[in-house]
């Protein structure tokens, strides 16, 4: 089984590759292991060569993107071409074609016609929310491939509605994976490996590390014969996994450090306000991107000058000018003056040297003093995040380290 996503797009970076990684999860949970990614521009003759390779390995492509009216959809004529085949119209494709364009109040171009296309003995493979359908295939005895457009809700509609059960159909599915995330915060790659260094070596389930920024993963993998057979492999090994590492593992698969805090939060009855210079409004992004944030969140302050840490957070223009802006009692002072605008419970305040410019040999660049403000008093502490570090990810890491804190603060009493 392999993937074959097209689309000069995809190679110059211009949108993230989200259908192959959806594609490999909905594999997965079928049971259907597959070997190969590979990402094609919009170019006849590569494409003619990636599927021809493509059916000397395995059993069954599918395709992604190039499914269009426009010159540079070459999907369905360079399959076809790989294998020599006629492209024949179906007159109910360009029918259904017709009457949803026009449904849409728009009007129908000559070259929607194009998409009525396919080769000889190909399959329908209905779209049933686009204009675009796709194919099920098999050209030559032993090898199928199977046709989707890019754009990701029509490939999704039809993937559930024709093509998982094909797949079930044809045998290819077999047994069942379950996977679990964990999400770790606060310690390195190689000390979580460490750690866990004889897990590792588990056939099954398998437990491979995965590192991002500043947030390290462990994704536990397990394959049966049905899902709770899965499910039932997995927990004692995540069990395991998370007793060794503690306080270190903040949640699991969709958690984020955002909605483990607001989680937190909301079981205390409790409220919580941010103040930012460096981060910019990042550490309140988020937080709001938490659907039902605003239970809990209650607001924040955006404070780059000085003249705005006084004014609306009570920043004493002695400690100012003291200590500097990036500085412990400044990040104490921004803190509790946001806890006192809004109320809050809880207050996180950061403020920082993002750069490029702007360090010094005493305050370099990826310097950031976080401070957690709550009911028992206020802490800060700096954090260098290395001067080497791009300005977008110094002010994720910080954004990441502030909520870390305040979660540990929460559960432990830490910090």
């Amino acid at each position: 089984m392999e993937v074959l996503c097209i689309g000069t797009e995809l190679l110059l970076g211009n949108i993230v590759n989200g259908n192959a990684r959806w594609l490999a999860e909905q594999l997965a949970a079928l049971g259907v292991v597959h070997h190969r990614q590979q990402v094609v521009g919009d170019n006849r003759e590569r494409l003619i060569e990636a599927v021809r390779q493509a059916a000397g390995r395995c059993r069954v492509l599918v395709t992604t993107g190039g499914l269009g009216p426009t010159p540079d959809d070459l999907t369905t004529e360079a399959i076809a071409a790989a294998f020599g085949a006629d492209l024949v119209e179906h007159g109910e494709i360009w029918a259904a074609i017709q009457a949803r364009i026009t449904a849409r109040g728009r009007t129908v171009a000559p070259s929607n016609r194009k998409q009525a296309l396919l080769p000889r003995g190909a399959q329908v493979l209905p779209n049933p929310t686009g204009t675009a359908p796709g194919m099920i295939w098999t050209p030559v005895p032993g090898f199928s491939v199977l046709t989707f457009p890019g754009v990701p809700s029509e490939l999704r509609a039809m993937w559930h509605a024709t093509a998982a059960p094909w797949l079930q159909q044809a045998g290819l599915a077999g047994g069942v994976f379950a996977s679990r995330m964990l999400r770790f915060w606060g310690v390195a790659e190689s000390d979580l490996a460490e750690r866990v260094h004889d897990l590792l070596a588990l056939e099954n389930p398998t437990v491979a590390p995965y590192a991002g920024a500043g947030e390290v993963k462990l994704r536990v993998t397990a394959r049966a014969a049905d899902a709770a057979a899965a499910t039932a492999l997995l927990a004692p090994v995540e069990e395991e996994l998370r007793r060794r590492t503690g306080s270190s593992c903040f949640g699991a698969d969709g958690d984020s450090l955002a909605s483990v805090v607001l989680a937190a939060l909301r079981r205390r009855g409790e409220t919580l306000a941010v103040a930012e210079s460096c981060t910019g409004g990042g550490l309140g992004a988020a937080l709001v991107a938490v659907p039902g944030a605003s239970e809990v969140f209650l607001g924040g302050v955006i404070a780059y000058a000085n003249a705005v840490k006084q004014a609306v957070l009570g920043v004493p223009a002695a400690v100012l000018e003291r200590h500097g802006a990036v500085s412990d009692p400044v990040a104490v002072a921004m803190a509790e003056g946001v806890r006192h605008l809004t109320g809050a419970t809880w207050a996180v305040a950061v403020t920082g040297i993002a750069g490029p410019g702007g360090g010094s040999d005493g305050k370099p660049v990826g310097l950031v003093h976080i401070a957690v403000a709550g009911p028992d008093g206020c802490r800060s502490e700096a954090v260098r995040f290395g001067s080497g570090r791009e300005r977008g990810w110094i002010q994720t890491l910080t954004v990441g380290e502030s909520l870390n804190r305040l979660r540990l603060r929460l559960n432990t009493g830490a910090i």
